[in-house]
């Protein structure tokens, strides 16, 4: 099938700045994108987009279309993945880093040695022909997309006229659409998946809260100041990822949302449901409220075992939850907000958690998450916290 690329250019632009812009997720985009090529009479077997992204956990991610696939094949790339061989002896990193304005390699004629790795795979799997191609985001950032045949022949002029016709656009709607995506990610790594939903649902006004029941955590490193005062930066900051690693993890494994790290100590709440005058509780998020904090016991002592043995120091802490109703919502100046919690449930339960050293126990509980937890607990008598009036009854795990 001959096709007319200045003809296919122009329907392929219009529908992907029109129907295209209407499609949310970056997979869904390339595979309606790529059956239009099949339409247009393109014989794309294979694709591939390297999309970088500006993200403090990923460097990138890549996509690969089938014609024959129902598929798309997503890879999220960590940072570091750029310094692999596959990686470095690849055409993409000759067109995204070196700046080479495209690649085409005919596979049918062409024979060992490769000059990439991918292209002997490539014609072992049935291709005849290979190109890569640039596409450019702002601010000078490139990325690449790569496209593979099965034709006899391989590509004609007009296919790859179609190809670099139509990447323009597309690198718009691209960065857009990873723009919105990288946004949700972040604002799901720096305030919370719940937070990060609200605030992208339109709930981002200074001053706008809601009631919310929760079981609270608030952890607390021993000794840190002495710690960080005799230690080496580098050596503090790997001390404190390491224990916020186990911390954290643990607490979002079990149903739990971090809402912030305060130095060395840790905020999280586990949502029972929105305050009312009587809500039910979900006994079995509070139980899962006390085996994150179980685990997270146990984690610690396993990564204290593993610094002993290299002879570094080893980290004590002190874990509290309380159960209770606090205001959650957006709080701040003008032009720096915050999404966390506060409240008297708040105050106790960061006081709370200053008596795991006083009565030498890493787990305290109040009365109020004590009475909603199906697993008994052994009652400490009632203890003074400061700022408080009233010494308040607290609890703690046997064992």
């Amino acid at each position: 099938m001959t096709i007319d690329a200045e003809h296919s250019v122009a329907t392929l632009t219009h529908w992907v700045m029109t129907e295209g812009r209407e499609i949310r997720e970056t997979p869904a985009l390339m595979d309606a994108f790529c059956r239009r090529l099949l339409a247009a009479g393109a014989p794309v077997w294979r694709v591939n987009w390297q999309i970088l992204m500006l993200h403090p956990q990923l460097r990138g991610t890549t996509l690969i279309w089938h014609c024959d696939r129902p598929e798309v094949l997503v890879l999220e790339r960590p940072h570091g993945s750029e310094h692999t061989e596959d990686y470095r002896q690849s055409p993409l990193r000759a067109v995204i880093e070196d700046g080479v304005e495209g690649l085409r390699h005919r596979l049918e004629v062409l024979e060992p040695p490769w000059p990439y790795h991918i292209l002997g795979e490539l014609k072992a799997a049935g291709a005849t022909d290979y190109a890569a191609m640039p596409v450019r985001f702002s601010g000078g950032r490139r990325t690449c997309v790569t496209f593979a045949t099965r034709r006899p022949g391989g590509f004609s002029v007009a296919d790859l006229a179609l190809f670099d016709g139509t990447l323009a656009v597309l690198g718009l709607l691209l960065e857009k659409l990873e723009f919105s995506r990288l946004a949700a990610s972040l604002l799901d790594i720096y305030v919370g998946r719940h937070a990060g939903a609200r605030i992208l649902s339109g709930d981002i006004r200074r001053g706008t809260n809601a009631s919310l029941r929760a079981v609270l955590w608030y952890c607390d490193l021993r000794g840190f100041t002495s710690l960080a005062d005799r230690l080496p930066r580098e050596e503090v900051i790997a001390l404190l990822n390491g224990y916020f690693e186990v911390m954290g993890s643990t607490v979002q494994s079990h149903g739990g949302e971090i809402l912030k790290f305060i130095g060395d100590a840790m905020l999280a709440i586990f949502p029972l449901g929105d305050g009312e005058p009587e809500p039910v509780i979900d006994r079995a998020a509070v139980g899962l409220a006390l085996a994150a904090a179980r685990a997270a016991i146990l984690g610690l002592a396993g990564l204290n075992a593993e610094r002993a043995a290299w002879g570094q120091p080893i980290m004590h802490c002190g874990i509290a939850l309380h159960l209770g109703d606090v205001m959650y919502g957006n709080i701040g100046a003008p032009d720096r907000l915050d999404f966390t919690v506060i409240g008297r449930a708040v105050n106790l339960v960061t006081r709370l958690e200053g008596l795991c050293k006083t009565l030498d126990r890493p787990l305290l509980t109040s009365a109020a998450f004590a009475e909603s937890c199906d697993t008994p607990l052994l009652s400490c008598g009632f203890q003074p916290l400061r700022g408080l009036r009233d010494p308040v009854e607290v609890f703690t795990v046997a064992g």
